[in-house]
């Protein structure tokens, strides 16, 4: 089935980048991993951004954060997402950023997990404009990478100061913005805010990435369309279909895109396969793929009773098996209706 078209458009710049469309895999925690970003990056994403690492754990360069910020050459551009309180870790933090080779530094700064804002990170650190305009001007100083950040729209309903935060960024020689249309306080319930990151994104010459409720690639495109974003982030509808970059990109150069047959899913699960194996022993690859096949089956019929098989079968080869059968038989059953149901409210992207 072949689906839509548009006016053929090129190339974008963002920042110092030049890329092919302006369509971009959210930072997601526990999610945007190596294997993950490149399979991401194979399927069309313009950049990737690591999830969110912890700028004092680089400083007590623990292994398992450190892991974090490795990175594979075909991942560029490759951005390696820190956050903290601290502002001298934070710089550091960027400054070990640099060095590992990465192509910008972004600062979380939307997280609204109450234990990192509890401390002062992520979507706290935006209550005090002040206090980060002095932070943000130390870490673009420490560094000759791009410094990014991700913001919300602000604390809760009445402090919506996310226009004043990129005013803020823009003097202190940050690159770009991307907003998630939501506040600290809505979590990722309720409806993300465009016309807010429009608003912000018509008063400002800095480039602005707006991110939330991104659930198909006509959106992504009419996203760019309406509101005069540089660029549109997808977090959790990349999970469910993870070939919406591939799709939005489709659109985007003025053709149509064809819906993913199984043949598509086979191999997108054989390559994922193959990356986790080469990152991570046999037992945590399984248990990583597990999230990964759960969420890929939504919206396919028998979805649930393979999830549970998936769950409960212990043998990796029986799991693996049961997968090629189930999207090699369901692919051409699945209702595309499925994409405007909500998914994974709980958070991611």
């Amino acid at each position: 089935m072949q689906m839509g078209s548009t006016v053929s458009r090129g190339a974008i710049r963002l920042g110092p980048f030049r890329l092919d469309h302006p369509f971009i895999i959210a930072p997601m925690a526990g999610i945007t991993d190596s294997p993950f970003r490149r399979l991401m990056r194979r399927r069309k994403s313009a950049l990737v951004v690591s999830e969110l690492v912890s700028a004092t754990g680089i400083q007590y360069a623990g292994k398992k954060t450190l892991d974090l910020l490795k990175y594979e050459e075909e991942e560029r551009p490759v951005g390696l997402q820190i956050f903290g309180e601290d502002p001298d870790h934070l710089c550091k933090a960027a400054q070990y950023v640099e060095r590992l080779g990465a192509d910008f530094v972004d600062l979380n700064m939307g997280c609204p997990v109450p234990k990192v804002v509890k401390r002062g990170a992520g979507s706290a650190m935006c209550r005090d404009p002040l206090g980060l305009s002095k932070v943000l001007s130390a870490m673009v100083r420490s560094v000759r990478i791009p410094v990014t950040i991700k913001i919300r729209t602000g604390w809760d309903a009445n402090s919506r100061n996310a226009l004043e935060i990129v005013r803020v960024a823009a003097d202190s020689g940050v690159t770009w913005v991307a907003i998630h249309g939501r506040t600290r306080a809505q979590g990722y319930s309720g409806l993300a805010d465009w016309e807010l990151i429009g608003e912000i994104k018509a008063k400002t010459a800095l480039p602005i990435i707006g991110n939330g409720d991104v659930s198909t690639p006509e959106l992504a495109l009419e996203k760019v369309d309406r509101y005069g974003v540089d660029a549109v982030m997808v977090g959790r509808a990349a999970l469910r279909n993870p070939f919406i970059f591939e799709q939005a990109n489709e659109l985007w150069s003025g053709r149509g895109y064809r819906l993913p047959d199984s043949g598509s899913y086979l191999s997108l699960l054989e390559e994922q396969r193959e990356l986790l194996l080469g990152a991570y022993e046999p037992r945590y690859a399984m248990i990583h793929m597990r999230k990964f096949l759960a969420w890929y089956s939504s919206g396919f019929p028998g979805c649930h009773e393979f999830r549970s098989k998936v769950f409960t079968i212990s043998d990796p080869e029986v799991v693996w098996d049961l997968a090629r059968l189930f999207f090699e038989k369901c692919t051409s059953e699945r209702d595309m209706k499925f994409l405007s149901q909500p998914f994974l409210m709980g958070g991611h992207g």
